[in-house]
């Protein structure tokens, strides 16, 4: 029972520490640490078990090209970070938006850099990690299947900072698809879901001394009974 609660209490505690970090060292992760993640996170459910999800890892000077490739895309292209709704969003998600924004201001002030450059510049870049890890799905699965590429999304988020890595989550990324495709030889077949950064934290970058806020319970849930 106590290992049990233990282990509870370590699940716990990588949930409420893990945060995303957007400064990184240039140090190599390790191939077999990164399988390590990899291996964990094909326990994330899925409908059916149908294990939706394929993982391209991009290192070394391939991951710079990337970076390369994707920072021309983004200058010719200006399409940068946003929430992507389709119609206006309610003003409770837009107050939280603000929020963040306000709250991350003093830390980018801090190091002399524009809010918006850094943001859609450093996703482009994978904030310099030196592991990109794309996370893809068959053409052939629904919309809502993404769901289950999230799920383990989560899984790979937790046992990265279990290893005491860290990592960044990029959803800017899919929107220069056919760049990423055409440089990895991604199949036709392939989306690119989302892209995660994966390294050791850079902690003397004041970008990373920042942790989002999150509302009370009460504003997420309804209880029937």
């Amino acid at each position: 029972m106590e290992g049990n609660q233990e282990s509870a209490m370590d699940l716990l505690k990588a949930i409420q520490e893990r945060k995303s970090i957007r400064a990184f060292k240039p140090d190599a992760v390790p191939r077999e640490r990164i399988e390590e993640i990899l291996r964990s996170t094909i326990y994330a459910p899925s409908a059916i078990n149908l294990q939706p999800w394929e993982w391209i890892v991009v290192t070394g000077e391939e991951k710079e090209r990337l970076s390369r490739r994707l920072i021309k895309a983004y200058t010719e292209r200006q399409i940068a970070c946003s929430p992507g709704n389709v119609k206006p969003l309610p003003k409770t998600y837009g107050k939280r938006g603000a929020k963040t924004l306000a709250l991350m201001k003093p830390f980018y002030e801090e190091m002399g850099v524009d809010i918006n450059q850094f943001t859609n510049e450093g996703s482009c870049r994978f904030y310099g990690a030196p592991a990109a890890i794309l996370f893809c799905m068959d053409d052939s699965f629904p919309k809502a299947r993404i769901v289950d590429v999230g799920l383990a999304l989560g899984y790979f988020l937790l046992t990265a900072h279990e290893f005491g890595l860290a990592t960044c989550p990029i959803g800017l990324i899919a929107a220069y698809e056919d760049e990423i495709k055409d440089l990895l030889n991604i199949p036709e077949d392939k989306n690119v879901v989302i892209g995660v950064a994966l390294g050791y934290p850079d902690w003397e970058s004041p970008v990373n001394r920042f942790k989002t806020t999150r509302d009370d319970l009460s504003k997420f849930v309804r209880w029937i009974e």
